[in-house]
């Protein structure tokens, strides 16, 4: 796991075809925006978490965020445990995101 701050994360995305980006926040922290592409794994569901973190591709890189950056340490954490060896943490998480978010409407 290494630990990036946004620009690291812009850079590495902008050349890495082979991503996923994960938001690890509850699904009422996703509706106020989310990073462009990102999909929700909920950690404070321990049970859905580990079924999604299970299905997922070993190759891939993971970019993984939260709201200030400690879940998406502790998912990145998992991630590693399961096998999964190219996980990057964003410093900080949305709360620190200079960039633009997706706000969704989920009514």
């Amino acid at each position: 796991m290494q630990n990036i701050t946004q620009s690291e994360w812009k850079e590495l995305l902008e050349n890495d075809d082979n991503t996923v980006i994960i938001d690890t926040r509850t699904p009422d922290e996703w509706s106020e925006g989310i990073i462009k592409n990102a999909i929700l794994m909920n950690i404070n569901d321990p049970q859905s978490f580990m079924d999604d973190v299970n299905n997922l591709d070993k190759e891939k890189n993971y970019f993984v965020y939260c709201r200030s950056g400690n879940r998406s340490l502790q998912a990145c954490q998992i991630l590693e445990s399961v096998g999964i060896n190219n996980t990057y943490n964003l410093l900080g998480g949305i709360l620190a995101w200079e960039g633009k978010t997706v706000y969704l409407n989920l009514n």
